[in-house]
């Protein structure tokens, strides 16, 4: 009997619509005509899924008791009995309750495949074996149910069902995944945001290399031997030397470049184990792979370029990046193209790079001004002359005939204009010079003697050494020319990098100072402004052997290393104005950010002005009029009347204090010199009083504490402070019959502290402002306070080490989120006072 296919729905995490989608996919294949039966579905109490199973056959379930308990799993027998050509079957990780057939469900469902039946399941990335201490590390829950990567692995076809981690807090939000009181916590806990982008990211990437391997597998079975860049693959060649680390970290940012690029390191040891690399040196590397996220490999050939290239071409590589030959000229004149030619020439459709190290050169190291040609140049021209003048007289002496005088000079003269092309004026006066004699010795009566009888005959010596020093002339200033325009082009390259640098976000003084060292091939360079040091670059600096340039006013460049050359002199001096600018920029923006407390404060001040006009006059002129009214002694005032004045004036008082109060805290918030005093406190020492202070009982709040919720790090009183804030804003807000609701719940070492309303929430655009002290949201009652509930607030919980949020609550409403660290063994009775 043929074996069944396994068709598997991958999800980053619970509520994607796994389930969904296979039960929408089973019944199209139904419509079809296929033989389509639900073996074992878990709604989760979701309408939408349930709704799904309508037209579908399903087998029932298994009902098996286990320690008192009736569980029902997934019928094997009756499926195997069914025998459909499809069984859905809904969670492959899950674990069968005891005393069934088989321990996991994914072992059911391979004998449903070995029986001839296809299978259509669903599992999230979570319970993959090889990802779990992965994703526990990420959400702080660990998985105890898994599956081995190799039974997914041997699945014919794998789905993920994509949900953005946005859209998957919406559906929590709205219901749809847990019941309404699961979905704070969760939205909290492993819902977050990050926690749903690192989770859906694992999934892609699993898929990805699953993809590829399967890529692999059918390009060997087919012997497809051509590159396939379905991704960037850079393979990075090592040899053991000190350019390994350039290599690499060149290699990981060419494959960081794309989404999804691999590096791979591959040191090449030769058969006949003559050439063997510094094994030190390759162990450093082949760490540093591994911190790069590359992986390492070693292979063994005696050609060592073809071996490099067939190791890319079997890991289907997109790059491959070798070093700078470390050879001289001569030697690669001697044995031939080294290996970075002949890597060069067998890649075929592989992207070389070969990359130069510390030991070629700085990246932007200028062409040192100099002379028109290099020594070089006029010591090849010197040869030419000494080698080329004989073989020519050599050639010249064989064809020599009567007729044969104005070749023999005509040659003569090429080869002084090829000189002098060459090296210059020096060696091309040389040539002539040699050439003359030579014509005169072998070439004019009397044969083998030298001499200058004729007048004519000096006088074409003397053309022989003009046309030498035009040509050289000529030769000279066309060399300074292109060796200034290259100059040219590096300078400008120097501070176009430095530009790009600076509008990259890269610091504008240490961008200038480490291109100015790097481009006069200086040891080190160092900025001062006045005594202070503002950047550094390279080796500290040698004050015997050091240049000082003065930086406008203040500032000071100090250059160590070579004498810089009057040519070197006018960058220097644009460098030095950039530096100057760059300086009083400096200068500027720390004046504007001590302005900038300086206007907020002022700004602080108007709105508190503002504010205190209204909110302290009323109260004063409240109780300024009780007390006025109980002065006056001709007025009859009744008991009742002289207790209700009593009241007004007491309640008054009571809220200027309490104002004086918020204002000298807020004051002491913004000033940080709030005194904190942290030690382990129990949130059951927080709450009970927090109620009691705002008279709540049980009918006006919900608490909803979860069972095990650890001690928090925090100052009990300003906790306290912070919850009576935050419940005197729920309360405000709170409709009828809706109370707030205090929850609080414990995650990975924090616990948070929730205070929820169902009022009609905050804009998510004034989130922020709403902390910014003396805001209302527009509220213009007498009872509301100037704005400082919510900012004290913030500042409590900051200055005890935390946070507060504001989120929506599911259903419409604001919630309130306090996080504070959780006290740990080492913290519990201690206290600490920063």
């Amino acid at each position: 009997m043929a074996r069944g296919h396994l068709r598997v729905m991958l999800g980053a995490a619970p509520g994607v619509g796994k389930t969904y989608a296979m039960l929408e996919e089973g019944k199209r294949l139904k419509s079809l005509g296929k033989d389509v039966v639900v073996a074992v579905v878990e709604t989760h109490g979701r309408s939408a899924t349930a709704a799904m199973l309508e037209g579908l056959e399903v087998v029932p379930r298994r009902a098996v008791e286990h320690r008192g308990v009736e569980l029902t799993e997934l019928d094997l027998g009756a499926v195997l009995a069914r025998a459909p050509q499809l069984a859905l079957v809904d969670e492959l990780a899950h674990t069968n309750a005891p005393g069934l057939e088989n321990a996991k469900r994914w072992e059911d469902v391979e004998a449903m495949l070995a029986a001839g039946i296809d299978v259509m399941s669903t599992v999230n990335i979570q319970h993959i074996e090889s990802l779990n201490d992965v994703v526990e590390q990420i959400t702080g829950v660990q998985q105890r149910e898994t599956i081995p990567d190799a039974v997914l692995r041997r699945a014919d076809q794998i789905e993920v069902v994509d949900l953005a981690p946005q859209a998957l807090r919406d559906r929590l939000a709205e219901g749809v995944v847990y019941p309404a009181a699961r979905v704070d916590a969760a939205l909290s806990n492993y819902f977050r945001l990050g926690n749903l982008t690192a989770l859906r990211e694992l999934a892609l990437l699993w898929l990805a290399d699953e993809v590829d391997s399967a890529l692999q597998q059918y390009r060997a079975e087919h012997g497809i031997a051509g590159k396939w860049e379905a991704r960037e693959r850079v393979v990075v060649a090592l040899t053991g030397g000190a350019e390994g680390e350039t290599l690499l970290r060149r290699g990981a940012r060419i494959a960081a470049r794309s989404a999804g690029g691999e590096l791979l390191a591959v040191h090449v040891t030769s058969q006949d184990g003559l050439r063997e690399a510094n094994p030190g040196a390759l162990a450093s590397q082949r760490a540093l792979v591994e911190q790069l996220g590359g992986s390492y490999h070693q292979v063994v050939g005696s050609d060592i370029p073809r071996a490099l290239v067939e190791f890319a071409r079997g890991e289907n590589a997109t790059q491959l990046v070798i070093g700078v030959s470390r050879r001289s000229r001569l030697a690669a004149l001697l044995t031939g193209p080294g290996i970075g030619a002949t890597v060069i020439r067998e890649s075929g459709d592989i992207d070389v790079h070969i990359v130069s190290h510390s030991r070629a050169g700085g990246r932007f190291s200028l062409p040192r001004p100099r002379g028109g040609l290099t020594t070089r140049r006029k010591v090849y021209g010197f040869l030419l002359a000494l080698v080329g003048g004989p073989l020519l007289t050599l050639l010249l002496v064989t064809m020599r005939s009567g007729e044969s005088m104005t070749a023999d000079v005509l040659s003569y003269q090429l080869l002084v204009v090829i000189v002098a092309l060459v090296g210059g004026i020096w060696p091309a006066l040389f040539a002539a010079l040699l050439s003359g004699l030579t014509l005169d010795y072998f070439f004019v009566a009397p044969l083998y003697t030298i001499t200058i009888a004729e007048p004519l005959h000096l006088l074409a010596l003397i053309l022989y050494m003009v046309i030498a020093a035009l040509v050289s002339l000529v030769v000279d200033q066309a060399a300074r020319r292109t060796r200034a325009a290259q100059r040219a082009a590096a300078e400008a390259e120097m501070l176009a990098t430095v530009a790009g640098g600076v509008i990259r976000g890269e610091d504008a003084l240490q961008a200038l100072v480490t291109r100015t060292r790097e481009a006069f091939s200086l040891t080190g360079v160092r900025l001062l402004d006045g005594d202070e040091v503002v950047s550094t670059d390279g080796e500290p600096a040698d004050s015997a052997h050091t240049q000082r340039i003065a930086v406008g006013d203040r500032g000071t460049l100090e250059l160590s290393g070579r004498d810089l050359e009057a040519a070197d002199r006018r960058l220097l001096a644009a460098i030095v104005a950039q530096l100057d600018a760059a300086l009083e920029h400096r200068e500027l923006a720390a004046t504007a950010s001590e302005l900038g407390p300086l206007a907020e404060a002022d700004r602080v001040r108007s709105a508190l002005l503002a504010a205190v006009g209204h909110d302290l006059r009323r109260p004063l002129a409240a109780a300024t009029a009780a007390v006025t009214t109980l002065r006056q002694r001709d007025l009859a005032l009744s008991d009742g009347d002289r207790e209700a004045l009593l009241e007004t004036a007491e309640d008054s008082l009571d809220g200027l204090a309490t104002l004086v109060t918020n204002l000298l805290d807020v004051s002491r918030v913004q000033a940080g010199v709030l005194g904190v005093s942290l030690a382990p406190t129990e949130l059951d020492d927080v709450i009970p009083p927090a109620l009691e202070e705002l008279g709540l009982g049980p009918a006006k709040v919900e608490l909803d504490l979860a069972e095990s919720v650890p001690p928090v790090l925090a100052d009990g009183v300003l906790l306290q402070r912070v919850l009576v804030n935050l419940l005197g804003n729920a309360l405000r807000f709170s409709p009828d019959g809706r109370p707030p609701v205090i929850a609080a719940s414990e995650f990975g070492g924090t616990v948070q502290l929730r205070v929820i309303d169902h009022g009609p929430g905050i804009p998510g655009e004034r989130r922020e402002a709403v902390f910014l002290p003396f805001q209302r949201l527009g509220d213009t009652d007498n009872d509301t306070g100037i704005g400082l509930g919510l900012a004290l607030s913030k500042g409590f919980a900051e200055g005890m080490g935390g946070t507060l949020e504001a989120e929506d609550t599911p259903g419409g409403g604001l919630t309130m989120v306090v996080s504070l660290p959780a006290a740990t063994a080492s913290t519990l009775n201690t206290e600490e006072t920063p």
